[in-house]
């Protein structure tokens, strides 16, 4: 495949930061892009040296879009966990129908449906349906927690020696994960292929891990006694909001670790397994979490103090 690709995100947010890989991605492989991005700075600039076509935009605004979506062939589109996702959506669909664009890859989550546990799936939910109503060919990447949540979570109580503080219940609670990398790789399958397989959706799950095999690989990894502290729900969304989160995302998670604290699900469950997507579409076996947090260990304070004084172990107030 060597037409032009749109990618939204493409200089990175404040989650996975999909956009960013797919791009580079894309490029190594010899593929043109047009990298969508929000505001021209060093992210964008290194975008262009890698040989992308920029273009500055906003999702909301419907002029920008259209300018970004003229000329292309597919799209790549991820919009930030905020709020004006089905305005996006409208748009992108319009512009990509209008455009005569032959594929789009949509970055949804896991669970989309109309009675999905937080508000935003349920959003994805009538985004999806708003993307096949457009009549493009679309594939809707539905990934789960990724790896980067994880380390953004901890990585404030890390740096001031603190618990882990979350709301996620006890040691038991199930989280599905997956590398952002993973999710760009098997994007970046989906975009260049030369049909998409059958069905239109495709789970992206890497790893299916407990909170206490999570902690002990942060604990194991970073040489430190770590120690979770289980809070209530408004705790962490005062805390999340005071790190500068906005509104929906808060929400949106807040009511996701709800759902996987109160939903009793063990390793086992068919539900969440780790999926042969990754090694399908995108050519690799998943990353695996403690590989993910070994490339992050500078990161996230390696050489900092253990809690206490103490190393190794895993210990949890409740």
């Amino acid at each position: 495949m060597s037409e032009l690709v749109l990618v939204t995100g493409a200089s990175g947010g404040r989650q996975g930061q999909t956009g960013r890989h797919v791009s580079e991605m894309l490029l190594a492989r010899g593929v043109p892009i047009r990298a969508f991005v929000h505001k021209l700075d060093e992210r964008s600039d290194r975008l262009r040296g890698l040989g992308a076509e920029i273009v500055e935009g906003d999702f909301l605004d419907a002029a920008s879009v259209r300018r970004a979506v003229d000329g292309v062939s597919a799209i790549y589109f991820a919009y930030p966990v905020k709020d004006g996702l089905l305005d996006a959506t409208a748009i992108m669909a319009l512009a990509a129908r209008e455009a005569g664009i032959t594929r789009l890859v949509n970055l949804v989550m896991l669970r989309s449906s109309l009675d999905a546990p937080t508000p935003r799936m349920r959003q994805n939910y009538l985004s999806e349906q708003v993307f096949e109503w457009a009549g493009i060919e679309v594939a809707h990447l539905r990934a789960t927690v990724f790896y980067e949540n994880l380390r953004a979570l901890v990585r404030s109580n890390l740096s001031v020696n603190g618990p882990i503080r979350l709301p996620w219940g006890d040691e038991s609670t199930v989280i599905p994960l997956v590398s952002a990398e993973d999710v760009a790789r098997v994007g970046v399958g989906l975009l260049t292929k030369p049909s998409l397989p059958s069905p239109s959706s495709y789970p992206v799950i890497g790893a299916v891990l407990a909170l206490g095999d999570i902690i002990a690989t942060f604990g194991r990894v970073l040489e430190r006694d770590l120690r979770y502290e289980d809070i209530t729900d408004e705790e962490w969304r005062r805390e999340a909001l005071a790190r500068g989160s906005n509104q929906h995302a808060v929400e949106h998670l807040s009511q996701l670790w709800r759902f996987f604290r109160t939903a009793g699900l063990r390793p086992s469950v068919i539900e969440f397994q780790v999926t042969d997507t990754i090694e399908y579409l995108g050519g690799a076996k998943p990353k695996t979490f403690e590989a993910f947090v070994r490339e992050e260990r500078a990161a996230l304070g390696a050489n900092a103090p253990s809690v206490q004084g103490l190393s190794g172990g895993v210990r949890t107030t409740l």
